[in-house]
C-alpha cells in the first residue's frame, strides 16, 4: 500500500492517524503541495484525478479524499472500526466529522489561502483574519456536537472510550488551529480530546514532525 501525503496537510494527518491505529504500514510518498507537486501530470494521471493529498494506492486500486480513504480502510480493516456499525452513533461520528471536512478545511486549505494571497490580494494579516474566523465558526459546532453527546459516549475521545473517524478529523484541525494561533480557549471539550490524543502512540506516529518529509518551518 503506498500512502502520498504532505506532512503539514490536515486531511493526511487524518489518514496517517487511521493507519496508524489499525497497525497499517504504507509505502510513504511525500508530495509537496507548497511547491504544487499534486500538480504534476504523472500524480494526476496516476495516482489521484484531484490535484490534492492524500492518496492511496493499492496495485490497480487508487483512491484520493481522506473520509473516502478511511472508509475504505475500515471495510478493508476492520479492526479498529473507526466508523461504529451502530446507526446512531455512526451518525454522530459522520456528523462531527463532516462539520470539520466540510466546513472548517475547506475556506482554510493551502489552494484557498493562496488564491486570498495571491489573486485577491489579501494581506497577511487579512489572510490570518479570515483563517481564524472561519476555524471558530465551526469549532462552536463541534464543541456544541461534543456537549450533546449521548450518556456513555462522553469519554475521553470524541465519542466514548475509543478513538473513531471524529478523532481523525479532529486532532489535526485543533493542531492546524493552534500552529495558526487560533484562540481555543472557548472549546474546552475539544481541548480535552486533542490533549488525550497527544498521548497516544498512533496519533504520536502521525504527528506531522514525525513524517518523513517533515521540514522544520
Amino acid at each position: 500500500m503506498n500512502l502520498y501525503s504532505f506532512f503539514n496537510s490536515s486531511t493526511s494527518y487524518r489518514v496517517r492517524i487511521a493507519l496508524a491505529l489499525k497497525g497499517l504500514g504504507v509505502n510513504y510518498h511525500g508530495v509537496n503541495i507548497r511547491a504544487g507537486e499534486q500538480r504534476h501530470p504523472g500524480y494526476l494521471e496516476g495516482v489521484n484525478a484531484s490535484p490534492s493529498v492524500p492518496a492511496i494506492t493499492e496495485g490497480d486500486f487508487r483512491l484520493g479524499q481522506s473520509l473516502a480513504i478511511i472508509d475504505w480502510l475500515d471495510a478493508k480493516h476492520p479492526e479498529p472500526r473507526l466508523i461504529p456499525l451502530d446507526s446512531q452513533l455512526r451518525a454522530r461520528v459522520i456528523e462531527l466529522s463532516q462539520v470539520i471536512a466540510s466546513e472548517i478545511h475547506p475556506l482554510n486549505n493551502v489552494r484557498v489561502l493562496k488564491y486570498l494571497q495571491d489573486v485577491l490580494w489579501a494581506s497577511a494579516e487579512q489572510k490570518d483574519a479570515w483563517y481564524r474566523h472561519w476555524v471558530a465558526e465551526g469549532m462552536v459546532v463541534v464543541e456544541r456536537l461534543l456537549e450533546r453527546r449521548a450518556p456513555g459516549h462522553d469519554g475521553p475521545w470524541c465519542f466514548g472510550a475509543s478513538p473513531t473517524l471524529a478523532d481523525c478529523c479532529l486532532i489535526p484541525q485543533m493542531a492546524n488551529a493552534l500552529r495558526m494561533k487560533c484562540n481555543l480557549s472557548l472549546y474546552p471539550r475539544c481541548l480535552a480530546v486533542y490533549e488525550h490524543a497527544r498521548l497516544h502512540p498512533a496519533f504520536i506516529e502521525a504527528e506531522p514532525q514525525n513524517q518523513p518529509d517533515y521540514v522544520h518551518p
